[in-house]
């Protein structure tokens, strides 16, 4: 018989407008991998009898297959009414928002060939990569604490900030619907597990409130909840923030009444819990010793049945609703809901810098004392405008200042670079390396220098190096002898990447840093002239200033211009991709490697969704695009160095590492470009399958999934046996390489 679907209608407490429940006959269940997933959308009235004539179209629908095609949209809309049309249609075409057009559209940025310089800033975790904003910005780390700092990760967000003339304008997007109800549902899940191990309230609401990610916060929405005690000492806060006087002026918000429902959905977590925990004893039926076994397979069946739970999914609409009753209490700004009645993008204009800052604070702060009030967790990227200025700099500054996630503290310089960073650096004009000169540098800003070499983009690198003022020793005794130790420590890594990467990466490093190399301290707070220790700041804030704007790109060419061999390019994408496969075989558990640890099937399958759903093309370290892209651009970036010969005289060093980069660059574009479409964009189908690998045995079929159908024909290593696949892959390769080459007519013989 054939699966009947009919929605119902539903208005959730304290929310005067209603609601529409059903299941979709045509769109998938990500957690089942069939037809049906559950929809709830707003109808945008607080009608009953409007909704329910509302809820009647609908069901119409429902019942004609002949509309759940999206080539009967026009049909549909001449007869029903355009929110039902809207809801029922979302997600049966493959639509998504450029979130950069969006906020651009609002906002533009300046010109990137005219005055105004574009700054990126890049750095681990804790680095000071944001306070270095704040000081170019001027804003007061103890007044107007923005962007926001703390000792661990804050900025998850995509920010923009541009000093100019003019009044203070932000645009603020959000992340999309779907994406933020799975954060929740992963969050839920997390909060059930907890109950499984009987857990403590406190750490239910903890699991409950905080993403394991640390890039989706519930806390910061709702507050810390009804179980945890306040803090007495701001230090417990573990921010560096002073306590504000305005708390409560963001959101008329009444926390006791959310701390009611989380203390409600704690314990229907447990009930839930209990009672799927029950079924799944039953079904899997754990033997005498098979304990350990039936703990995996209660963790992976657990998300699925969770999002399978009706139960689970009020829970989750409650959640959803409290989320949407913030954005209805906004008091400033104007903000723009999608067809779907999603908040899509909030924007504010005003003269009153001290209103403007204080406003714009609620998406972007994790100030503790501002929790239950922020809607920070939600935003997917912010762009400001206005005349900022340091107190420390008389000059009119013309400046882009892109910040950004850090880039987490890496454990070995084998790692790759986001595809995000590296989108940025292509349309930077200096990547800003900050580091802490108070140890030596870490494998993150290692990769970072790497990834630069390879992809013929160091003349874009400055490095500044913070926590000046607590570089200390008996042999460091002066501020010069401390620079000499801080570059010596950071030298020290070129030599391997030289080794690696080969002579001309290496040199190309050094005369970066020898360039732009900048040291300060005491950033946490505003600079004073009339201390020795700022004015020292404040004087490599200036020469920064200084080389960011007369930045120029300025390479020329020489007249002779390199010959290269096919062969040993094919010899690179070989050993690139070899590399790649090893690599992934060994973290999908499908090889082993002494002292290599096979990835947890938990964050093989949470990168297997976000490609499945098409929100990113990585999961926290596991980065497939950028990895294959990193191992491409390495290898071609040692091909590239011996050519065959020149053709014309033989140039100098100089001249060499001009063509090695600017080739390098222009192929770098074009092998992302390859490996994004060939990784994510061909393979969406598999990913879903892998995904939706349930039961006994579904790690090793995900992980096989993955390697088989995604990888073997995404990039498959080339050899004398051809193949349809391989030969495609390889052929595209150098059909980039060719197509970079001849731009500037460099030949491949």
């Amino acid at each position: 018989m054939e699966k009947s679907y009919k929605a119902s209608l539903s208005q959730s407490q304290d929310r005067e407008g209603w609601s529409i429940i059903f299941r979709h006959p045509v769109r998938k269940d990500k957690a089942t991998g069939r037809p049906g997933l559950r929809v709830r959308q707003g109808l945008g009235t607080k009608d009953r009898h409007e909704a329910e004539a509302l809820v009647e179209q609908m069901n119409e629908i429902l019942n004609d297959p002949t509309y759940w095609d999206i080539g009967a949209r026009n049909r549909a809309e001449a007869k029903f009414k355009q929110r039902v049309v809207d809801i029922f249609y979302y997600g049966l075409s493959s639509e998504s928002t450029d979130f950069l057009a969006v906020r651009e559209s609002t906002i533009p940025l300046p010109p990137s060939d005219g005055e105004y310089r574009r700054l990126l800033l890049v750095g681990t975790t804790g680095s000071g990569k944001t306070t270095i904003a704040r000081q170019i910005l001027g804003t007061d780390s103890k007044k107007e604490r923005f962007p926001s700092t703390s000792t661990g990760k804050t900025t998850v967000a995509d920010m923009e900030l541009i000093l100019a003339a003019g009044p203070f304008r932000a645009v603020v997007t959000f992340m999309p619907h779907d994406q933020v109800l799975d954060y929740i549902q992963d969050c839920v899940s997390a909060a059930a597990l907890s109950c499984w191990r009987r857990e403590n309230d406190v750490d239910v609401a903890r699991h409950l409130l905080n993403h394991v990610s640390q890039r989706f916060r519930l806390n910061h929405v709702f507050g810390n909840g009804p179980f945890i005690e306040k803090a007495s000492d701001a230090d417990d806060e573990n921010i560096d923030e002073p306590i504000p006087e305005d708390v409560n002026d963001a959101f008329p918000i009444d926390l006791s009444e959310t701390n009611r429902h989380i203390a409600d959905w704690v314990q229907r977590i447990r009930d839930i819990t209990t009672r799927v925990s029950a079924q799944l004893r039953i079904e899997l039926q754990p033997g005498k010793g098979d304990e350990r076994v039936f703990e995996e397979l209660f963790e992976e069946e657990l998300d699925s049945r969770l999002r399978e739970d009706d139960d689970c999914q009020a829970i989750l609409d409650e959640v959803m609703d409290e989320i949407e009753k913030r954005f209805d209490l906004l008091r400033s700004g104007k903000i723009h809901k999608n067809k779907q009645g999603w908040p899509e993008l909030w924007r504010f204009e005003t003269d009153d810098r001290a209103l403007f800052l204080k406003t714009v604070g609620g998406f972007s702060s994790n100030h503790a004392k501002y929790f239950g009030t922020l809607l920070s967790p939600l935003v997917n990227g912010i762009r400001v405008s206005g005349p900022f200025q340091p107190t420390w700099c008389n000059e009119d500054l013309k400046l882009v200042i892109f910040d950004g996630e850090g880039l987490g503290h890496t454990p070995d310089s084998s790692a790759s670079i986001p595809t995000t960073i590296t989108r940025r650096i292509d349309e930077s004009d200096v990547v800003l390396l900050i580091d802490n000169a108070t140890q030596p540098m870490q494998a993150a800003p290692v990769v970072l220098m790497k990834s630069l070499a390879a992809t013929g983009k160091t003349s874009k690198l400055m490095i500044c190096f913070t926590h000046m003022d607590q570089v200390k020793g008996d042999n460091i005794p002066t501020f010069g002898l401390k620079k000499q130790h801080v570059v010596a420590s950071a030298e020290n890594v070129l030599t391997a990447i030289g080794t690696e990467l080969g002579r001309f990466a290496e040199r190309a490093l050094r005369q970066s840093m020898q360039r732009g190399c900048f040291f300060v301290g005491n950033i946490d707070r505003e600079l004073e002239s009339n201390s020795k220790l700022d004015q020292r700041s404040i004087d490599q804030f200036l020469q920064l200033l200084a080389a960011v704007t007369a930045v120029r790109e300025l390479r020329r060419l020489a007249a002779a211009r390199p010959v290269y061999d096919r062969v040993n390019l094919v010899l690179a994408v070989k050993n690139a991709t070899e590399k790649f496969h090893e690599d992934w075989a060994i973290r999908l558990g499908l090889r082993s490697k002494p002292g290599v640890s096979k990835e947890h099937w938990t964050r093989v399958k949470a990168l297997s969704r976000r490609l499945a759903l098409g929100w990113a093309d990585e999961y926290d370290t596991l980065k497939p695009v950028a990895d294959l892209h990193r191992n491409l651009q390495n290898d071609i970036y040692v091909f590239i160095q011996s050519p065959l010969r020149w053709d014309g005289p033989e140039p100098d060093d100089d001249e060499k590492q001009s063509v090695f980069d600017r080739l390098a660059e222009a192929i770098s574009s074009r092998a992302l470009e390859l490996v994004t479409r060939r990784i994510r964009q061909e393979h969406i189908e598999q990913w879903q399958q892998a995904y939706n690998c349930r039961g006994i045995g579904s790690s090793f079929t995900r992980a096989s999934i993955i390697e088989s159908d995604i990888y073997d024909r995404a990039a498959p290593i080339p050899d004398v046996a051809p193949s349809p696949d391989r030969n495609a892959f390889l052929h595209e390769v150098i059909a980039a390489v060719d197509e970079a080459a001849s731009v500037l007519k460099v030949q491949l013989a």
